[in-house]
């Protein structure tokens, strides 16, 4: 059993969006028979055979043992990975296109830079596993803490630079070419600090961003995403200019004690 498989099928990915089978393929982490899973689920066996044969139709569980009980043979079914991961393949009609729009500092760009990054892989798997060979890849996943904004963009230009020194250092015209994707977001687990550090101030307005094909970096700033240019109702910056009083702070309060400064211009409401 594998741990990850990608499921490219639009049938398959039906199939097993289903929340019954889904819970079956769940509970196949284990092999299982039928008779085993009904119990579980709280299913008639027959059904739980219906489904079973659903998912074996598409590839999703496989048989790995028969056992034979009397005059009945019991057939002993896993899942044929212990999580799944739905490609855009599935909706290819539909499927984000990175291309399509690039802004760096956009969350829905990185949303279909990650999109391509696992239909792409997704097939890399499928056929390096007909072909029986590893795929050659690389990851690096990790957290970090900015005290600042100034920090997050002063982090964000540095590891531009230091990425454009590698691509340029090693980039060839010949050989294989491989994909680079980079990201920095924030983690989901941090929302309770969330309101110290401002998420829509970008993460560098300066940095420069790197083409996937090219060595080079690009020779000037994009410009934000409307989503990073929209000052978060969390920040903690103050307006730029002056903030015009309302007219219920005008009047002066009944039990302030200080008179006020000048005559005030009645009221709409006085003069009837």
């Amino acid at each position: 059993m594998e741990e990850v498989a990608v499921i490219e099928d639009p049938a398959a990915a039906e199939i097993s969006l289903d929340p019954i089978r889904s819970r079956l393929l769940a509970e196949l982490a284990v092999p299982g028979s039928a008779t085993m899973l009904a119990g579980r689920i709280g299913l008639p066996r027959q059904k739980v055979n219906y489904h079973l044969r659903a998912l074996e139709q598409h590839g999703l569980v496989t048989l790995v043992e028969e056992r034979r009980k009397g005059n009945v043979t019991e057939r002993m079914m896993q899942a044929t990975a212990a999580s799944y991961v739905i490609s855009p393949t599935a909706m290819a009609a539909v499927a984000p296109d990175p291309g399509r729009a690039p802004d760096r500092l956009s969350a829905r760009w990185l949303l279909a830079l990650a999109a391509r990054l696992v239909r792409d892989v997704g097939a890399l798997i499928t056929g390096s596993a007909r072909a029986q060979q590893r795929v050659a890849t690389f990851a690096l996943d990790g957290e970090i803490r900015f005290a600042t904004p100034a920090d997050r963009a002063a982090f964000a230009e540095e590891l531009s630079t230091a990425i454009a020194g590698l691509l340029s250092r090693y980039h060839s015209e010949t050989g294989r070419k491989h994909r680079l994707v980079v990201a920095v977001h924030p983690a989901l687990d941090s929302a309770a600090s969330a309101a110290s550090l401002p998420d829509a101030a970008p993460l560098s307005p300066d940095a420069a961003p790197l083409s996937s094909d090219s060595a080079q970096p690009s020779p000037g700033p994009m410009r934000p995403s409307p989503e990073s240019a929209r000052p978060s109702s969390d920040s903690a910056q103050p307006s730029p200019g002056p903030t015009r009083p309302s007219p219920e702070s005008a009047r002066p309060s009944s039990d302030s004690a200080q008179p006020s400064p000048g005559p005030t211009r009645p009221s709409s409401d006085s003069e009837d």
